[in-house]
């Protein structure tokens, strides 16, 4: 049991080197790999590297927390809770796993890795309607009515993307978007939806259509 746990921590000290490659090579000649945070299987060396490009830049370090190991001739199997603390930011994530190492090539490697979130840990939102989708847009729009970019800023999710009506500039971020509605709110809008159609899916819903506003500080309006 000691030498397949060790196994891990040989797979962890590559995670150590900051290298995807080295990080690869511990993987088997026809792998897979079901990744925590991609929803694409990995089954060949450069798509593994190509995961690893991206979690390495966490600074990743694993811990197990627990697991039951299971071997057989020239296999082995681990598998249970393991913790990642991430050195790029302090933070920790839990997820269960599953290693299945094979003997090739004189080498234990590993041949099939899932990695999996906490499932008890996993928000679920409210079941969507459509009213609630629209309702949406009135929260935006009352922030838009504080005349605080801060306010409507917070409005938008962690990785939001806008693409505003009068600044060519896409904004990535809750500083560039802050930004854009600085200047924005200056004309005090107040919108409202002229049409719109309504898609809703599992914890996401879309709300696309044509909208107007008056701008209270000339009266002006206008439609987008």
């Amino acid at each position: 049991d000691e030498e397949v746990r060790g196994l891990f921590g040989l797979w962890n000290d590559a995670l150590q080197t900051g290298s995807s490659s080295i990080v690869a090579k511990r993987y088997a000649k026809d792998p897979c790999l079901l990744p925590t945070v991609s929803d694409t299987p990995r089954t060949d060396f450069d798509s593994i590297k190509d995961y690893f490009d991206a979690f390495l830049l966490k600074k990743p370090q694993g811990t197990i927390v627990e697991g039951k190991i299971t071997k057989g001739v020239n296999w082995a199997q681990d598998c249970g809770i393991y913790e990642f603390s991430m050195g790029a930011d302090g933070s920790k994530v839990k997820a269960r796993y599953t290693f299945v190492y094979v003997f090739e090539d004189g080498v234990w490697k590993i041949s099939h890795h899932h990695s999996s979130v906490m499932p008890e840990g996993i928000t679920i939102a409210a079941p969507m309607t459509k009213d609630r989708v629209r309702n949406l847009f009135q929260l935006w729009n009352d922030a838009l009515a504080t005349g605080d970019s801060s306010t409507v800023a917070s409005r938008y999710a962690t990785d939001a993307v806008l693409l505003p009506t009068v600044s060519d500039e896409a904004r990535y971020s809750g500083d560039r978007i802050k930004d854009y509605f600085d200047s924005f709110l200056k004309k005090q809008p107040q919108g409202e939806i002229l049409e719109g159609e309504i898609v809703i899916g599992a914890n996401w819903a879309q709300d696309c259509g044509i909208y107007e506003f008056t701008m209270g500080v000339d009266g002006s309006q206008v439609m987008g």
